[in-house]
């Protein structure tokens, strides 16, 4: 047992450094893209290409507020989404109708491949 959690200590060291190197690489590509104007980029037999996405991030109460009728509250049970945007392709919500429960946060994903 006493192997396992030295050899548990050291994978999750391991992790932790390599995690911080993934995420100062991931800033620096960013950043050489943003200031390219460039949204992708080859080098050699690699690409790499930010892809941003736009997520809202319902506030409850608000979102509970502007429901018309408090029984759809139990579909929803808390602010989700995928059950968001079901509800409004359903017509039980309004986009319009809910629009002020929401901030939409920007993220942009770094994605490298080999061709």
């Amino acid at each position: 047992m006493i192997d396992q959690m030295e050899r548990y200590f050291e994978l999750k060291k391991l992790k932790k450094d390599i995690d911080d190197e993934l995420s100062s690489l991931r800033l620096e590509m960013i950043d050489h893209l943003t200031a390219e104007n460039a949204v992708r980029m080859e080098h050699g037999e690699y690409e790499a290409r930010i892809v941003v996405q736009n997520r809202k991030e319902y506030d409850d109460e608000l979102l509970y507020k502007a429901l018309p009728d408090p029984e759809v509250w139990k579909l929803l049970s808390k602010a989700d989404s995928g059950k968001i945007a079901s509800l409004i392709k359903l017509g039980v919500l309004s986009e319009k109708g809910i629009s002020h429960t929401y901030e939409t946060r920007r993220t942009e994903l770094l994605i490298v491949n080999r061709k």
